[in-house]
Formats: structure tokens, sequence, C-alpha cells
């Protein structure tokens, strides 16, 4: 753990929450579609290459792979084929049921629901771009 110099772990800034995560797409128009239909949340702020929504406590930025390019520079964009490097997991009360309820909104389930050998209930989608999401209890 860092502790700001002259201070105590009681005190900490850093880190802190996170505040914002940023999605790169390669086609913005379904990512904003399965966000506001899958998610239920309106668009918090777009413009041509992005599209933010407000997860509460995080915003998830949806962002163009064209424009994150020069974001991340030098650094390298990768494709979606280039496979998963990442999972978002939201909590839920009840997994079984939010499995239905996403099924009614059109999604595929890549797993799940299932237990875990660590006591935690899932399962898991993905996005347009290739993003994992995990729902657990």
């Amino acid at each position: 753990m860092v502790v700001p110099q002259g201070g105590s772990a009681d005190d900490r800034s850093w880190p802190g929450g996170i505040g914002a995560i940023t999605l790169f797409v390669e086609d913005l128009a379904p990512a904003k579609r399965f966000y506001q239909e899958v998610f239920g949340l309106p668009i918090m702020f777009e413009d041509d290459d992005s599209a933010v929504f407000d997860f509460g406590n995080t915003i998830i930025n949806l962002l163009k792979t064209t424009a994150a390019r020069e974001l991340i520079e030098p650094a390298v964009v990768a494709s979606r084929e280039a496979g998963s490097r990442l999972q978002l997991t939201i909590q839920v009360e009840d997994v079984d049921a939010m499995c239905a309820e996403l099924a009614t909104r059109g999604v595929e389930l890549l797993n799940g629901p299932m237990d875990r050998p660590w006591g935690v209930r899932t399962a898991s989608f993905s996005d347009p771009g290739g993003h994992i999401w995990e729902i657990a209890k």
C-alpha cells in the first residue's frame, strides 16, 4: 500500500475509486444500443467517437478504436480477435433471475449460471466489442 508522505493508511488518497473505464469498440452504434438495452442506461455524454454510461461510482466510456489510438500511443489498440484481457463484474442479488432477464434482452451467455469453487455463483456474456461482463452473487 502506498501511503502519502507524512500521512497514515487512514488518510490515503491513492488509489481512490475507479472513476472511469474506457472500452475500445470498432463500431460505436451497436455498442451504444447494447448498453442502452442490456443495462437500461441512458447515454450520459456522446460525440462522434464515444458514448459514456454512468454505472454509479464508475462511468464506462465506449471509444472508437480509431480515436483510442491517439489516446494510448505509443501503445497499440488490440483487435477484438486478439482475445479477452479483462472481465468486468456486476454484483446481483440473483444470478439465475438476472440471466433470465438478460435473455429477454437478447443476450447470449458465454457460460453459467454456475457455482464457482470459491463460493460465488456467476454467469458471463460479452458486449458487441468483445468485452466480457460477469454477473455474480
